[in-house]
C-alpha cells in the first residue's frame, strides 16, 4: 500500500515551483500517494503579511530562489503577469485578482480529477519558467493539456462551481494550519509537517522509516 503525503502548494510560491519536479520524481519512483492540496497564497490569505516582514526579506527571497533554481538547473523568472496583483512599492494587494483565483480553482479541480500534481508541474513551469504573457494566447491551454486536462472545459466547470471549489480550497488551508504550518510548500505525512523545498530529503528519510518502497516495473 502506498504511503500517503498531503502536499500543500500555491501558484504564487516560487519555492512550490522549485520543489515540484523533485516531488514528481518522488511519486514516480516510489510507492507514495502525493495528494495535491492547493491553497491561496499568503498575500491573499493575509494581505498585511508583506507590510509586516523585514524590508530585506523580498530581496533575499529573490536572491535565494534564483540561486536554488540555478542549483537545480531550472529556468526561473518572476511571473509576468504576477499571479497576484500587488503594488511592489507599497506592497499593497489589489482588491481585484483576475489570475490567482482562477488558477487556484483550476488546481483544485485538477486534484479532484487525479492529475493535480501534473497540473501543478506544468502550469508552474509556465508561470515561473520565463514565459512572458503566460495568460495570453494558447500558453495556458497547452500547459493544461500536457497535464491531461482541457482548459476550456475546466474553465466552464470553474465558472459554474466556483463556490464549491472555494470551499475545497478553504478546507485545504484549514488542514494546512491544523497540521502545524501556514506556508508552502508543506508536505504532511502521518500528521508531521515538512515545510519547504529543502525538506524533501528529510521527508524521504521519514518515509523510509515507514517502509517506503520503489515502484516495480
Amino acid at each position: 500500500m502506498a504511503l500517503v503525503v498531503d502536499l500543500f502548494w500555491s501558484f504564487r510560491s516560487p519555492y512550490s515551483y522549485l520543489a515540484t519536479p523533485r516531488l514528481v520524481a518522488l511519486a514516480e519512483r516510489f510507492e507514495v500517494d502525493l495528494r495535491f492540496r492547493v491553497v491561496l497564497p499568503i498575500a491573499i490569505r493575509c494581505p498585511e503579511f508583506f507590510r509586516s516582514v523585514h524590508p530585506l526579506w523580498p530581496l533575499y527571497l529573490l536572491r535565494d530562489t534564483m540561486r536554488v533554481a540555478e542549483w537545480l538547473g531550472l529556468p526561473f523568472a518572476w511571473p509576468r503577469p504576477d499571479p497576484v496583483v500587488q503594488d511592489y512599492a507599497t506592497r499593497t494587494v489589489a482588491a481585484e485578482q483576475p489570475y490567482i483565483h482562477r488558477l487556484t480553482r483550476l488546481g483544485a479541480l485538477a486534484a479532484e480529477r487525479g492529475y493535480g500534481l501534473r497540473f501543478a508541474d506544468q502550469v508552474s513551469r509556465l508561470l515561473w519558467g520565463g514565459t512572458e504573457g503566460w495568460d495570453r494566447g494558447t500558453h495556458l491551454a497547452e500547459a493544461v493539456a500536457r497535464a491531461g486536462g482541457d482548459l476550456a472545459e475546466m474553465d466552464g466547470v470553474v465558472a459554474r462551481e466556483a463556490a464549491r471549489l472555494d470551499a475545497v480550497i478553504a478546507a485545504n488551508q484549514t488542514a494546512l494550519e491544523t497540521a502545524g504550518h501556514w506556508g508552502v510548500p508543506t508536505m504532511v505525512f502521518a500528521g508531521e509537517p515538512f515545510f519547504g523545498q529543502d525538506r524533501i530529503e528529510l521527508l524521504v528519510w521519514r518515509l523510509r522509516q515507514h517502509g517506503l518502497r520503489e515502484r516495480r516495473g
